[in-house]
């Protein structure tokens, strides 16, 4: 697992603790594979842009369907961020 995928695991787990990494569609609709309610994807979302230090913005929530996704998407705009 690469650092950003550990990371959101990490984040997914204190949303959905009883959700087993290994069980789930890694490309399939991340709130049906976790069972979470739009609440909690605003809550993950919201964790991991502070963790990453990078805005999530609503409009890019379709690019974060499924845990391949969200993880390929926090690579993309973590790759933008200017080095301090």
């Amino acid at each position: 697992m690469t650092p950003t995928e550990t990371a959101l695991a990490e984040e997914l787990y204190k949303i959905a603790p009883d959700i087993e990494l290994d069980d789930i569609d890694r490309s399939g609709d991340l709130r049906d594979e976790f069972d979470i309610d739009s609440m909690d994807f605003l809550n993950l979302v919201t964790a991991l842009g502070k963790r990453f230090g990078i805005p999530m913005p609503e409009a890019d929530y379709p690019r974060m369907q499924s845990f391949d996704d969200l993880a390929a998407y926090l690579d993309a705009q973590s790759d933008k961020r200017p080095c301090v």
